[in-house]
């Protein structure tokens, strides 16, 4: 499964993404919001990818390729919960929020779900800012949600129902 954007192409994950892939989950500030440590190994990396790769091609978490190179992931790892990170060289671009887009399109379009969740740290200014500029809505807030690096994160939740996604193209 592809999906086209203006700059990106969002497909489905294949064994031979391993090495850009570990180069985005092996660097410190591509990772430093991740639910994990950076990656210190190519053997991580090709555990995390054989699992997404698992989850099979009609599942709607795509990596994230620009000019033939994956810099990213972005989609549903797990429906309704979005999650996405984009290498840090890549940031500031607009890229992510254009990746978002199409991911959230796309399941909008082919599955049965009328909400989605996001779960940000709150300290991640640029991902809150993204998700507030797409229209999601601050739903919550918990402490002590994930464990990182041997350091407790908390978390704000987020939530973007059909309806509030169909709307905004309507203004």
């Amino acid at each position: 499964m592809e999906l086209h954007t203006p700059r990106l192409t969002l497909r489905s994950a294949r064994a031979d993404d391993l090495q850009d892939l570990h180069a985005v989950l092996s660097d410190p500030r591509t990772t430093r919001w991740w639910s994990t440590p950076p990656h210190e190994s190519l053997e991580q990396t090709a555990a995390w990818l054989h699992s997404m790769i698992a989850n099979g091609p009609d599942h709607p978490d795509f990596v994230i390729e620009r000019d033939g190179r994956v810099i990213g992931k972005a989609g549903f790892w797990k429906l309704p919960e979005v999650g996405y990170i984009l290498h840090a060289d890549h940031w500031g671009q607009g890229l992510a929020g254009e990746a978002v887009t199409a991911a959230i399109d796309h399941v909008f379009a082919t599955r049965d779900i009328d909400d989605l969740t996001a779960d940000v740290d709150p300290d991640n200014a640029a991902s809150i800012r993204l998700l507030e500029r797409l229209g999601w809505v601050k739903t919550g807030f918990a402490e002590r949600t994930w464990h990182v690096g041997g350091e407790w994160k908390n978390s704000l939740y987020y939530g973007l129902s059909r309806a509030d996604w169909s709307a905004r193209l309507q203004t």
